[in-house]
């Protein structure tokens, strides 16, 4: 099978048959074959329009496919390179753990078959989706919400009015970013832990003074110095690092989750070099920088709204 190639460029058919013929180039990717009534039972279609829809994909990809008449059915050729659904193996991986963990259903997917798989971790209260929507709403209409929150310093749910403004996602938990009346800052909150959203109104607070936010840095980081030498060469490897060095780009206000989940918050040698893989070249660097964004907005806040 050749390279995986950038979406080439077609003529652009109506959406229900681009559909139909990225269906057709998914499954003979990942099953390595097709069969007419594939189509039929995922789209309700008819026979002959399964069948004109394999013809357009042949005339579209004729080195991707062929009829194997051992087989009765179409099967991916040696030659195969995607036209329609690019070089997402990630999304293929993302499905599975979704399926497997239960937030997917099979029948959403175009899988025929799934692997054995097993995904663990721990599985949270699922979000509430009136709450969802309310914080959307308030993140698109720019308002303020009053919510009821089960802070981790107190022991029922606390009020609270904030202002969302956007979402992360760090960790393996949800974050509401927002304005908070109560601090007259932008903090963090967990989606997960609002109970109960209330009034809203118009909020006076320009999230662009959240520059922790907006600020981008980049985290430069090395595989762990203490490792042995074939144990940073596969880090470096896996993590595809140049020279070495990995820069990731991050939020300011995200960096310390990704920090705090890979141990980079940890000077080198107090934690064992196969606990802390990774290294921080410039953990000082980003500490400073989200000082600075910090007393940046807080300064912008006391000038107030106008600010």
């Amino acid at each position: 099978m050749s390279e995986i190639k950038p979406e080439q460029s077609l003529t652009s058919p109506r959406w229900s048959v681009r559909r139909r013929l990225e269906f057709i180039e998914f499954r003979l990717f990942w099953s390595g074959r097709l069969n007419r009534s594939d189509l039929t039972d995922m789209f309700g279609i008819s026979a002959p329009q399964g069948s004109a829809d394999i013809k357009d994909y042949e005339r579209l990809a004729p080195e991707n496919i062929v009829y194997d008449a051992t087989l009765k059915a179409f099967v991916r050729t040696p030659a195969f390179s995607p036209i329609f659904v690019g070089a997402f193996t990630d999304h293929y991986l993302l499905q599975i753990v979704a399926i497997a963990g239960g937030w997917m259903r099979m029948e959403d997917t175009w899988f025929d078959a799934m692997p054995r798989v097993e995904v663990a971790t721990l599985k949270r209260q699922p979000t509430d989706t009136a709450i969802l929507l309310s914080v959307l709403a308030a993140i698109k209409e720019r308002k303020e919400i009053d919510i009821s929150y089960l802070s981790l310093t107190g022991s029922s749910s606390e009020a609270r009015t904030i202002a969302p403004h956007a979402f992360a996602y760090a960790g393996g938990k949800w974050y509401v970013r927002s304005w908070a009346r109560e601090h007259n800052d932008f903090r963090d909150y967990v989606l997960g832990r609002i109970v109960a959203v209330a009034d809203e109104r118009p909020c006076p607070i320009d999230p662009a003074l959240d520059f922790e936010w907006a600020h981008m840095i980049n985290l430069e980081v090395i595989p762990n110095e203490a490792l042995p030498a074939e144990r940073r060469e596969a880090i470096a490897r896996e993590y595809r690092m140049v020279d070495h060095k990995l820069l990731v780009p991050c939020r300011l206000s995200l960096s310390f989750y990704l920090m705090s989940e890979l141990n980079l918050d940890v000077a080198p040698g107090i934690l064992s070099p196969f606990k802390q893989q990774l290294q921080l070249t410039n953990r000082v660097e980003v500490e400073q920088a989200r000082g600075v964004a910090r007393e940046l907005t807080n300064q912008a806040l006391r000038r107030g709204p106008a600010a």
